[in-house]
């Protein structure tokens, strides 16, 4: 049986993407290597940009999530500073005319919206089912799952498993930053009034987001200095992190769930190839400053359910469509690998001669409305 789309991959890009696709008369199978009614393990949280959530108001899903008690926090504002250096800029909601900037949501309760959501559509899942190898012919795609004897075959196979490695075409390159991500829960004793920090430092991004009654911390730093930071009691690592930071915060009282990720650029030159397309973080991993990653993966899952509803089915995922496609994401898709690497280079360092530019730039953009709109509508709907 030949399928029009089978999605490797039913988190929060994958289901994106078939939800967009849940009124287009075509034949969409998903592959969702959880068990049925499994949930996500932890309880890690996601940044949205206002883009994002347009994007699942528009799928049916936003109203169920919003309604999730405590599970959805609004970024008003946002703080931008630098350590060790002049020149700040803070960017509102209430400039931009949007309700807020962003978003931070419990990746458990989106996972269980669009679980809902999918079920609601009827879209058809096949549950614990893993893509070992996904390949092409011109007429068709094959994806080889574990434990299945014969292959699944589609006119397009999106992988949105956050992999891609299972794509035969596709050539990854990737860039270890050599650092870590520590991320904990963080208390202090006046509400943050949804208000959040990006702080550049010598070591790299600092960046605080209202979640919930409190803030979560995203510090950047190697490897050893992460391991001496885990290891401190409550007070010791709170000293420490008031002497990283700055006062900009006021200070904290409590922190808890300390824990680390290692940090590492990873992305697909070309994120198609023969019947196939990679989406989501199986197409770019990106540094998590400034929360680009999972916004750029929601772009990628509606626009290629664009580029699928604008053609006749039999020339789904041929050449044509993809190059179309591929053309249609590159610009904002490279913009957010460029944008993200490239802050953390300039300004994840403490040359003394880059300080004063670093500075200069920040003021300017606080001080130029035009600038700041053009920075912020970028943050918010993505490069075109």
């Amino acid at each position: 049986m030949l399928h029009d789309l089978v999605i490797v991959g039913a988190g929060p890009v994958g289901a994106t993407l078939a939800l967009a696709l849940a009124e287009a008369d075509l034949d969409v199978v998903v592959l969702d290597a959880r068990a049925k009614g499994e949930m996500p393990r932890g309880e890690r949280a996601l940044a949205l940009s206002h883009g994002a959530r347009l994007i699942l108001e528009r799928l049916g899903v936003w109203a169920d999530l919003a309604a999730t008690p405590g599970e959805v926090t609004p970024i008003t504002a946002i703080d931008v500073s630098q350590a060790r250096g002049f020149g700040t800029a803070k960017l509102t909601a209430a400039e931009n005319a949007v309700p807020a900037l962003g978003y931070v949501v419990s990746y458990r309760a989106l996972q269980a919206a669009l679980d809902a959501a999918l079920a609601r559509a009827g879209i058809a899942i096949g549950h614990g089912l893993t893509a070992r190898s996904v390949g092409g012919t011109p007429a068709y795609a094959a994806i080889e799952t574990e434990g299945s004897g014969e292959p699944i075959l589609a006119r397009l196979v999106a992988v949105a498993d956050g992999a891609g490695t299972t794509v035969s075409g596709v050539a990854r390159q990737r860039h270890d930053y050599g650092q870590v991500a520590l991320v904990a829960k963080l208390w202090r004793s006046t509400p943050h009034g949804g208000l959040a920090y990006e702080r550049f430092t010598p070591d790299g991004p600092v960046a605080l987001l209202p979640e919930g009654d409190h803030y979560g911390l995203i510090w950047t730093a190697t490897p050893e200095r992460a391991r001496q930071l885990l290891a401190a009691d409550d007070v010791s690592f709170l000293t420490q992190l008031a002497g990283h930071f700055g006062a900009r915060t006021g200070g904290f009282s409590r922190v808890t769930d300390r824990r680390t990720f290692p940090l590492v650029l990873e992305f697909a030159r070309d994120s198609t190839a023969t019947r196939s397309v990679v989406v989501g973080n199986a197409a770019q991993t990106l540094h998590p400053v400034a929360g680009q990653g999972f916004n750029v993966g929601l772009r990628d899952a509606y626009e290629l359910a664009q580029a699928i509803v604008d053609v006749p089915r039999e020339t789904i995922g041929d050449r044509s469509m993809l190059e179309r496609y591929a053309r249609r994401r590159r610009r904002d898709r490279w913009a957010g690998i460029a944008f993200t690497h490239g802050l953390v280079r300039i300004f994840g360092n403490d040359l003394v001669w880059v300080r004063w530019p670093r500075g200069l730039a920040l003021t300017l953009l606080d001080a130029l409305p035009p600038a700041k709109r053009v920075f912020a509508r970028a943050m918010l709907f993505g490069v075109r």
